[in-house]
């Protein structure tokens, strides 16, 4: 069984809270600019925390025998206006601990689709 299960309905709520966060601290000037290298330093938990749905896809077969069960999850996100499809691998309490094939898209409709045939 396939589930999908929308997260928010604030787009690109992730990028607007970076955003405001650094003006407080650095000033409107050099906000956006540190978001991008934020972003960049801290990849996958911020394309973690964008996603605006998830898919369960499996259970993730790792190569070193963790202690605990990761699942591999599709999540269909923006963050600065971009939107992006990706396959998070995930722990049962929620917390990412890698992202692969993530894609980018122009809009909105595109995303759509390649998330609902993400395997």
């Amino acid at each position: 069984m396939t589930m999908f299960q929308p997260i928010s309905h604030n787009v690109d709520r992730v990028m607007a809270t970076l955003i405001a966060g650094l003006e407080l601290e650095f000033g409107r000037g050099a906000a956006e600019g540190l978001a991008q290298r934020f972003i960049e330093a801290e990849d996958m938990d911020f394309h973690w925390e964008a996603r605006i749905e998830e898919r369960w896809i499996g259970s993730y077969e790792a190569q070193d025998d963790d202690a605990f069960d990761l699942d591999r999850v599709a999540v269909l996100g923006v963050i600065d206006g971009r939107w992006f499809v990706a396959m998070c691998i995930v722990d049962g309490e929620g917390m990412a601990h890698g992202m692969m094939g993530r894609q980018a898209f122009s809009d909105a409709t595109a995303a759509r689709k390649a998330f609902e045939t993400r395997h």
